[in-house]
């Protein structure tokens, strides 16, 4: 299992965040970092990842997928996502 980040915009129209955030939260393990940053693990590649995730975003929308390293820095966090990540990657 590896820790992946998701980074989206979503624009007008067919702004729809309740079947996106449905979709991420279908995995096991997940945080919500920020506003449009969630990290989640799973068995699958950034491309899967983005795939099934991006069932729910429309063609004017921004999706990012990446694995990460296991090194990361934060600030503003809380407490509950930090311990998350201290965890996670």
């Amino acid at each position: 299992m590896n820790t992946y980040i998701i980074s989206y915009d979503l624009s007008d129209p067919g702004r729809d965040y309740s079947a996106l955030y449905a979709e991420i939260k279908s995995f096991d393990n997940w945080a919500h970092l920020m506003e449009s940053c969630w990290c989640v693990r799973s068995g699958k590649d950034s491309k899967a990842i983005r795939d099934q995730v991006g069932r729910h975003t429309d063609k004017n929308d921004k999706l990012f997928v990446a694995k990460l390293t296991g090194q990361a820095a934060w600030e503003g966090l809380s407490e509950d996502v930090s311990t998350w990540l201290h965890e996670n990657l």
